[in-house]
């Protein structure tokens, strides 16, 4: 017997507690690195965990239903048998360890590994540009790929200075954290010498002596419906495991067409899928596919060939367009949105805006009106906590959020990006001046990480640089309002006595009727109004 490994729980986020809903190997099994041992569901996804190692599973030491967080221990591994060949003792002239091939000095180079960094909850994201070649001597924090997530394109930088010396991704590739990017020939550093050697594949498992047919048996071939054609969006939302989704696919069945599954959750299990091809087998109507304005009962927009009036051209959307777009026309059939318009008089915040320049230009960064209408959101959601919620997946109660994080929109030649500043009612002018910046400079040059466009308790769209009077904004589910804003411009206003020129600035509040009702909603405008016409109510 070999040496005994125990095998825990890594690092899964922040989640704790997580449900182990699958477990994947049994005592005796022999498993190669990165089997899958168990398969964990939060509730917001399901994940497999990977052996690190190769060898023979000796004790498993929990059961589907557990509940595991970060360094639980999952199962025992014999890692002497891992290698499938038994230890030999070794001759007498075999050299010492000792004299065992070395890390080269510091002095020397090294090959290093480069491997996809923490990039939030994603799996499977898709490399969109390799930028950089074998030979390309690069430094510390040259870009090497951008992936693209349903939310944004991001650049994985270097984290050493090296020369590239062989590039194990392309272009199309999906990675997720931990997958291999390059080698990289680093100096001062050892080696890597297991970097090249492959993976030996999983011991072959014997069944037992094949059955001999019959002289007189006659192949016959069944006949098989074609298979469904994989609507990859709906694949990719339904409530599945990573393992089932894996069964799915060789089976060449869409996810999609099998409805909720019998499983807790509505998750769907392999049961579902066996049956589901039975069904299918059996020459029964599958489920039809539905789009996601089928499933509302709305009729599809009829295609139409516009060539045949004239010139066109084909523009395909980028990823982040055509998901957004699939994110807010959910948004929309499942929020039920009213929009309430109002003006706040900021004559006297714009002024004391002005007065903020010159000092606020030494510090190297710019005060917007977008400050200002932070700070005072922030104080508009301590005020009234409702919008400081989102609802209950069950739809019976509503999430109080103790945490004031703002989403801001910003736009990209990418497209829509919503970068989160966090704990904005803690923060001054000028910290959220410098942050906003920063973080819409970020956007801009795709460097945004998936961590900083997630947590938002409310979301503001700005269009005031570009114009308009009022818009109605989508709800950024689940969010449960979102505050449009637009450009402001001098009117008129009646002071009891005579008209008089004031800056006033259009706001318009989308938000989920099902937990705000229109008073609600009327008030807290009232109250964003009356903290922008006078800061100085931010000390009270």
């Amino acid at each position: 017997m070999g040496a005994i490994q125990e095998i825990h729980v890594p690092d899964i986020g922040d989640f704790k507690g997580v449900d182990v809903i699958e477990v994947l190997v049994s005592p005796g099994d022999r498993i190669s690195a990165e089997t899958p041992l168990i398969t964990l569901e939060s509730d917001k996804a399901s994940m497999e965990v990977p052996s690190p190692t190769e060898g023979v599973v000796k004790e498993v030491k929990i059961k589907v239903g557990d509940k595991v967080s970060e360094g639980d221990l999952i199962l025992l591994l014999d890692v002497g048998e891992g290698s499938g060949a038994a230890p030999t003792a070794k001759p007498e002239s075999a050299p010492a360890p000792a004299e065992a091939p070395s890390a080269k000095p510091a002095g020397g180079s090294g090959v290093k590994e480069v491997r996809v960094p923490d990039i939030g909850d994603f799996k499977g994201v898709e490399i969109i540009d390799v930028l950089v070649a074998p030979g390309d001597a690069i430094s510390v924090e040259a870009p090497l790929i951008i992936l693209e997530s349903d939310k944004a394109s991001m650049e994985v930088p270097s984290p050493a200075e090296g020369v590239v010396k062989e590039i194990k991704v392309k272009t199309g590739d999906k990675v997720s954290e931990g997958d291999l990017i390059l080698l990289l020939t680093v100096e001062g550093g050892a080696e890597d010498h297991h970097a090249e050697e492959p993976r030996r594949p999983p011991a072959a498992v014997t069944l037992g002596p094949t059955v001999q047919k019959p002289a007189s048996y006659e192949e016959r071939k069944i006949p098989v419906a074609p298979a469904p054609v994989v609507d990859e969006v709906t694949f990719a939302k339904v409530h599945a495991s990573p393992s089932v989704r894996r069964f799915a696919r060789e089976l060449g069945v869409d996810l999609g067409r099998i409805g909720d599954g019998s499983g807790r959750k509505g998750r769907i299990t392999q049961d579902d899928v066996r049956n589901f091809v039975k069904q299918v087998m059996a020459g029964g109507a599958a489920p039809a596919a539905s789009a996601p304005a089928a499933g509302s009962g709305i009729p599809p927009i009829p295609a139409v060939d516009f060539s045949k009036f004239g010139e066109i051209e084909n523009l395909p959307l980028n990823k982040i367009k055509r998901l957004t777009g699939t994110n807010l026309s959910r948004s929309w059939l499942n929020v039920p949105h009213v929009t309430h318009h109002d003006e706040a008089d900021i004559t006297d915040t714009e002024a004391f805006r002005k007065s903020l320049g010159d000092e606020t230009k030494q510090k190297g960064f710019r005060v917007t009106m977008l400050s200002f209408l932070l700070k005072a959101s922030a104080s508009a959601l301590r005020e009234f906590p409702t919008f400081n919620a989102s609802l209950d997946p069950s739809g019976e109660s509503l999430i109080l959020k103790k945490y004031v994080h703002i989403g801001i929109a910003v736009d990209t030649p990418d497209g829509l990006v919503v970068p989160v500043l966090r704990d904005v009612d803690k923060k001054s002018v000028y910290a959220l001046s410098a942050e906003i910046g920063e973080m819409s400079a970020k956007a801009r040059e795709r460097k945004l990480k998936p961590g900083e466009m997630q947590g938002a308790c409310f979301t503001i769209s700005s269009l005031g640089g570009i114009g308009g009077t009022a818009f109605t904004p989508i709800v950024n589910a689940p969010e449960v309002s979102i505050l449009g804003v637009t450009r402001s411009s001098m009117k008129p206003v009646w002071n009891g006595k005579e008209f008089t020129p004031r800056l006033m600035l259009p706001l318009s509040l989308s938000y989920d009727h099902r937990v705000i009702d229109g008073a609600q909603a009327a008030r807290f405008v009232v109250y964003l109004c009356r903290v922008m016409a006078d800061v100085r109510r931010l000390l009270l």
